[in-house]
């Protein structure tokens, strides 16, 4: 399974968040250069976790983003659910596009739903707060703070 840049993004948009300050506002362009991606794409993710709730974004020259919940309240599970645009591993998942002949006796669809739902029990298990213990976060924070600061 290969998550989509958009997931991908969103989970490390909420890193970023929770290596800074509690509260403190980020411009999606520090986040942009932190990483070197697209800030057009990130302002779309920033975008899709604001609209579940992750995140609080200000409008405005001292706007920003910034973490909406404490970290150890942010489900890894959710915030792939809510990122990413389809959980449909193969085609037959989804019943309205599917064209595989052998549907109705294929074995193949139930064991991979299975290891789809173990997938997100993984990831449910796990909040923002268990990636940014304060050692890690700190550390976060200092190549964060490198990367911004290296790039015009």
């Amino acid at each position: 399974m290969q998550l989509t840049l958009h997931t991908d993004y969103a989970f490390r948009v909420l890193l970023y968040l929770g290596s800074q300050a509690p509260g403190q506002m980020v411009s999606t362009e520090e986040i942009s250069r932190a990483y070197g991606i697209s800030r057009h794409h990130l302002v779309r993710v920033v975008q899709t976790l604001n609209e579940h709730g992750f995140v609080n974004v200000v409008a405005g020259r001292s706007g920003g983003v910034c973490l909406a919940r404490e970290p150890d309240q942010i489900c890894l599970g959710e915030v792939m659910r809510k990122a990413e645009a389809n959980l449909k591993v193969v085609e037959c998942f989804d019943a309205e596009t599917n064209t595989c002949p052998i549907i109705s006796i294929c074995r193949l669809k139930p064991v991979l739903s299975e290891a789809t739902q173990a997938f997100l029990a993984v990831l449910d298990r796990y909040t923002l707060a268990d990636l940014l213990d304060r050692k890690r976060g700190a550390r976060l924070a200092k190549v964060f703070a490198a990367q911004v600061t290296d790039k015009p």
